[in-house]
Parts: structure tokens; C-alpha cells; sequence
């Protein structure tokens, strides 16, 4: 597991409980008592620690590259994935993953950005960083769930829109522009989680929903700590205290009602306990649902636009 500074102790104590494990597999050695002392203090451990991150060190854990990406909550969370590829205009975008499934039996669409886990597949996805044809896509996918009366699933974890020359060209800002418009405006319930990193308008592009949700560790954000600090202060190494003056995280988003609610991650994050995260953000996927489940197009589209221009007013 990549090793993040502050969780040194913990890995150096999970390393000696390895070695003891070790000892007694090969040599008959019964060191049960003292594995069951040490795990007690790296479970202790990871309480206290997680319980009070600071912003830049929930940056750090909402970057993980362990943590769980689109395609293994949809793995896990859906059934009958049928992937959706192209935007009819120019090409199909592996950043941004689309398709029709079932979640828990309900027919919908499904959306998010991948990041990918390896080298392999970060370039194949190109590190999640969605080009104009994904956010395309994207929209074409919506507009289709509005015609079948289908809600919308999104999952958003981009570290910002793909910024290279190539994605201006083919008009990167009017392709967010519009998925935005059309979150705004398809008569079908809309939930977005933000399960690891919430970057820019490559985010929001796919979370303009009716309920946006956040894991407890992952970040949301107009712009990254390094880009805010290299602004304010010419250098990335203000980033730490960017991170905080930018108010980016969950509990932080939350009191400013910029998103509906936090889904809480088991203690140590959610890159230690991927498959019980996935499915607590499954349960609050299926609440959220739920309760829209009762409104129709036009109640949903009104209460929608009025969440965004009651964040605006809130927050001058």
C-alpha cells in the first residue's frame, strides 16, 4: 500500500504484526496474544487518527490510489452494465465510463469518471481526466434516461477536465457548459457521489443533481490546493495551507450546503476497506433514490434549479 506520511506508525505497527504472522506460519510459533495486542493498538490508532485530518491530509487520502474508482463501485453495484460508448460527434472517451444497468433491481444510467489503478490503465483512461466528447457523452446519456424515464447515477473523482490543447480545440468549456445545462434541466432524479477527488468543472459537469452526496475523506473543489497556491503564492509549497483556506472538504461542504449529505468510510479510509465503502455509498444511493422517487419531471426540475441558486445566495 502507497504510504502516506501521517500513517507511518500504523504501517510500521501493521508490518511487525506481518512479520509475527510470518513466524508463526513457518515456525510453530504461537504469537496470537501479542498479534491481538498490536492490531487492538493500529485499530486504536487509525481511529484517533482518521478522526482528525487536516484538509491536506484529507487531499492526500482522497488521492489514494487504492481507493475505490468508478468501475468497481460499478462492479459492485450494478447489474446488466452495458457500457455506451461515443458522443456521436467525434469518438469515445475512456475517462468517462457510461451505460444503462440495474441498481438493485432498478433499471438506470449510470456515469463516472475512472482514474484507473496501474499505469496500463490510467493512460488508457487517461487519469480520469475527461475530454469534450466524454462530456458529450455524458449528455447524450441523460437525454436518453429522460426518454425512458431512468434515473441518473453519477460518480464523480476527476482531478479537473483534460486541460491539453487538443480538448480546446474541440471546445472543452461549451461541452461542460452544456452537461451542466442538460443535469439541470433532464425531468429524471439525479444522484451524484463524490467518492474520491472533486476537481473544477470537470466535476460539477456530472454533479448539478438533485442529491450530491460525499464520502467522508474525499475532496470538492473549484480548484486544486497546488493550482490555488501557485496562484496566491507562486509556489506548490503553500498547498497545505491552500488546502484549508479552500474549504474542500466534506464536513466543510456540508455546512455550506453545497452538498445534501456525507457518507460516512470505515475507520482508516476508504483504500483499506474498498468493498464495505462501496457498499455503504450503495445504501445512501438507494436512500437518496428513494426519496425522489416520489416527485415528478416537473417538481424534480424545479427543486433542482432552486438547490443551485439557493447555494449562490447562502454563500454571498
Amino acid at each position: 500500500m502507497q504510504t502516506l506520511e501521517f500513517e507511518k506508525p500504523i504501517l510500521e505497527l501493521e508490518s511487525k504484526i506481518e512479520e509475527l504472522r510470518h513466524m508463526t506460519s513457518s515456525g510453530g510459533v504461537d504469537v496470537a496474544d501479542e498479534v491481538s495486542k498490536l492490531q487492538g493498538k493500529v485499530d486504536r490508532l487509525l481511529k484517533t487518527t482518521y478522526a482528525k485530518l487536516t484538509p491536506a491530509q484529507k487531499v492526500q487520502v482522497a488521492r489514494h490510489p487504492e481507493r475505490p474508482h468508478t468501475l468497481d463501485y460499478v462492479e459492485r453495484l450494478f447489474t446488466e452494465f452495458t457500457p455506451l460508448a461515443g458522443d456521436r460527434r467525434f469518438g469515445e472517451d475512456a475517462a468517462m465510463i457510461s451505460g444503462l444497468a440495474r441498481f438493485r433491481g432498478r433499471a438506470c444510467v449510470v456515469l463516472g469518471q475512472e482514474r484507473g489503478h496501474d499505469t496500463e490503465t490510467r493512460l488508457r483512461h487517461n487519469f480520469g481526466m475527461v475530454k469534450p466528447e466524454g462530456y458529450r457523452k455524458a449528455e447524450r446519456l441523460m437525454l436518453m434516461a429522460e426518454r425512458f424515464h431512468l434515473p441518473v447515477v453519477t460518480l464523480v473523482d476527476t482531478a479537473g477536465a483534460f486541460p491539453g490543447i487538443q480538448a480546446e480545440e474541440r471546445g472543452q468549456s461549451e461541452a461542460i457548459a452544456k452537461c451542466i445545462e442538460t443535469c439541470l434541466k433532464v425531468k429524471v432524479p439525479i444522484v451524484a457521489v463524490v467518492i474520491g477527488e472533486g476537481g473544477s468543472g470537470g466535476a460539477i459537469a456530472i454533479a448539478a443533481a438533485d442529491r450530491v452526496l460525499m464520502l467522508e475523506h474525499a475532496i470538492y473543489s473549484v480548484i486544486s490546493p497546488e493550482g490555488c497556491a501557485s496562484i496566491l503564492w507562486r509556489s506548490a509549497a503553500q498547498s497545505g495551507e491552500a488546502a484549508a483556506a479552500l474549504r474542500l472538504t466534506a464536513q466543510d461542504l456540508k455546512e455550506f450546503k453545497v452538498i445534501d449529505g456525507i457518507v460516512g468510510e470505515p475507520y482508516g479510509g476508504a483504500h483499506r476497506r474498498r468493498e464495505e465503502t462501496i457498499d455503504l455509498v450503495g445504501d445512501a444511493i438507494e436512500s437518496a433514490l428513494h426519496e425522489l422517487r416520489g416527485l415528478d419531471g416537473a417538481a424534480l426540475l424545479a427543486r433542482r434549479r432552486q438547490k443551485f441558486l439557493d447555494i449562490g445566495q447562502s454563500l454571498q
